[in-house]
């Protein structure tokens, strides 16, 4: 794949993800629950709803830290929105795709990286649905199966705030 076609892909995924105005938008409340259960269901201290933005990882909803956002060039969630299916980093430590990545080598220590592509209907990663740990571990099926459900209610969620703001928008322009 040419540059030029990687730089087009990015930036029509770029405007997706723009057109869903939910970057910087307030705390929600179903996405806060989600992570919270994708926590306590998988045992693992991190859950995260991110958005890959031009030049950082914002989170919509993060559950077991105290951060909302961090760089793009290290993430874990830029990595993952590159494929389309399941990604895991099993061991992060030994793992030659993450040895120099901050959050593996400082202190925070993590291990375990595990995410779904927030994937839109028209085909664009907008970021991704993760869980986090200090431990190296390994998903059974049933756990990956129940870290996919939780993304497509993101994604469920996500697609129909934006056909309602479609749709008033219609409406208002009709009335005018």
């Amino acid at each position: 794949m040419s540059s030029e076609k990687i730089d087009n892909e990015e930036i029509l995924r770029l405007q997706t993800l723009k057109s869903y105005d939910i970057l910087d938008t307030p705390k929600d409340g179903a996405f806060d629950r989600l992570t919270r259960i994708a926590s306590q269901f998988l045992n693992v201290p991190i859950a995260i709803i991110s958005l890959v933005d031009e030049d950082r990882i914002w989170f919509k909803s993060i559950y077991g830290a105290n951060i909302t956002e961090i760089e793009r060039a290290p993430g874990l969630c830029a990595s993952a929105i590159l494929v389309d299916g399941f990604y895991t980093v099993e061991h992060a430590s030994v793992d030659p795709r993450t040895l120099t990545n901050p959050l593996i080598a400082s202190e925070m220590g993590l291990e375990f990286y595990a995410a779904f592509p927030l994937k839109t209907s028209t085909g664009y990663n907008l970021g991704t649905f993760c869980i986090l740990d200090k431990q190296p571990r390994h998903l059974e099926f049933f756990e990956i199966a129940f870290l996919k459900d939780l993304r497509d209610i993101v994604m469920d969620f996500m697609e129909l705030k934006l056909q309602a703001r479609t749709l008033v928008n219609s409406f208002e322009i009709e009335i005018n």
